[in-house]
């Protein structure tokens, strides 16, 4: 029998880490969702759904932590995206503090169970053992061919139900390393770290782009579209600033989406853009801007996301078509509704143009929480509507008093004028365009609303 030992508890300077693992579908998501509070992981009865590692924040009993799900673990991984997926398990076992192994309690014991446990007896770090999809008192007879691995504890547990949960996860915690400086919870939205979303159509290079921004193989990368299926969050620096590094599924249209499974994954990637901050939006190099790449733009755009547009597989463009000025221009024919967004050319494979890319990102980030003082702004509104003034409304001028910001994440303005219902569209996008020059707000959406100055309504009363 395997004896209990006491687990190195001593101070860490980080949130400590749980890794979930087992063979393909124990139900390691259904467990991931469970703890995490969200549905953030993609659940299916089909082996092999999730196949990156899935990162999250999670809490038990007011204690913080990382939590990961892992692809299925193989003995023998066969093809090539098979064990580079077991490659991203043997990462999270190294990264994690505390590891959790799961078996299926439905399925029985499998001989790839006999050789995990083998291998994670060499693991010098606390590993728990659970049998999942225990759902009732009757089914816990099912423990015993377990102990056969001459495990000394198995926890029951339902992950679906939540069942056994609270002794499991009190011993997990309990082992966890203490934790010197845990980072506070956030106190409002200014305080969280900037999302940046990777997105783009299948196969464009999000995940490599993603390796290459980290400086490690986080994502699986295989010449296959579709490799990446859910949305994988990832902290990260850049320039100093923390940030939440989002690879999302490739986005392709609606009718080519047969597989439900990709279905699930297209739905996860709008939510990745709703819930990016600055989107950087992947364009392939040799095939061009498509209608797919403006209706995914369009979204962010519709959202209030920061934009950034990267062409990727720059250095595979053939050379006569590799003039950055002309592809600007031919991209920005096609996506004029986002002409505000900078563009950079890249490589992802092999690093050209990133460091441009790092400052895109950057730049956008500073612009999309910037807060403008009042005098400042009121000088570039003046300024802006100076040059092309208001349409009459109603045979009369629309009068501009003043103006505040409101909000950031994106910059909102309110604008206080004598005549709200006089401002139309054209001229409104007229004043975005103005004030995100004068106010050097680069690739940041900008958001105005109207009001009645407070004299004139009283007035009119």
């Amino acid at each position: 029998m395997i004896q209990m030992t006491e687990f190195n508890t001593s101070p860490s300077p980080r949130l400590p880490v749980l890794a979930v693992v087992g063979r393909p579908n124990v139900g390691k998501s259904t467990l991931f969702n469970r703890l995490t509070g969200k549905r953030k992981a993609i659940v299916d009865n089909l082996p092999g759904v999730t196949r990156d590692r899935n990162y999250a924040e999670a809490e038990w009993e007011g204690r913080r932590f990382i939590l990961i799900d892992t692809g299925g673990f193989e003995a023998e991984a066969g093809s090539a995206l098979e064990r580079k997926i077991q490659e991203q398990g043997r990462l999270a076992r190294e990264e994690a503090d505390v590891i959790l192994f799961l078996f299926d309690g439905k399925a029985g014991l499998n001989p790839l169970d006999r050789d995990t446990v083998r291998l994670l007896r060499r693991v010098n770090k606390p590993v728990f053992y659970a049998v999942n999809k225990i759902d009732s008192p009757p089914k816990e007879s099912r423990l015993y061919e377990f102990y056969a691995l001459g495990l000394s504890e198995v926890f029951p547990v339902s992950a679906e139900h939540g069942l056994g949960m609270d002794a499991l996860m009190d011993r997990i915690v309990a082992a966890f390393p203490v934790c010197t400086h845990e980072p506070p919870a956030e106190t409002g939205e200014e305080m969280r770290p900037l999302c940046v979303a990777i997105v783009g159509r299948p196969n464009v290079g999000k995940s490599t782009l993603v390796n290459r921004l980290l400086g490690y193989e986080r994502a699986v990368v295989d010449a296959v579209p579709g490799t990446t299926r859910d949305a994988l969050d990832t902290p990260f620096s850049l320039g100093g600033e923390p940030y939440i590094l989002v690879d999302t599924a490739g986005i392709r249209r609606k009718a080519r989406i047969v597989d439900r499974i990709e279905r699930y994954s297209v739905i996860r990637s709008l939510g990745s853009v709703d819930r990016g901050d600055v989107v950087v939006h992947l364009l392939d190099g040799p095939e061009g801007v498509t209608d797919q790449d403006a209706q995914i733009l369009a979204y962010a755009a519709a959202r209030g996301k920061g934009l950034v547009l990267a062409v990727n597989k720059w250095d595979l463009v053939a050379p006569e078509h590799r003039r950055s000025a002309a592809y600007r221009e031919r991209v920005f024919h096609k996506l004029a509704f986002v002409d505000f967004a900078p563009l950079v050319f890249i490589s992802a494979l092999s690093g050209e143009g990133v460091e441009n890319l790092n400052k895109a990102i950057e730049s956008v980030a500073r612009s999309y929480q910037r807060r403008i003082a009042t005098a400042p702004l009121n000088q570039a509104l003046r300024g802006v509507v100076r040059a092309h003034p208001s349409p009459l409304y109603q045979g009369r001028e629309v009068k501009f008093f003043y103006a505040t910001q409101t909000a950031i994440r994106p910059p909102t303005f309110t604008i206080f004028v004598s005549a709200p219902k006089g401002i139309s569209p054209t001229y409104q996008r007229y004043l975005v365009h103005g004030l995100r020059t004068a106010l050097r707000l680069q690739g940041a959406p900008i958001r105005l609303f109207w009001r009645a100055r407070r004299e004139e309504r009283r007035r009119k009363k």
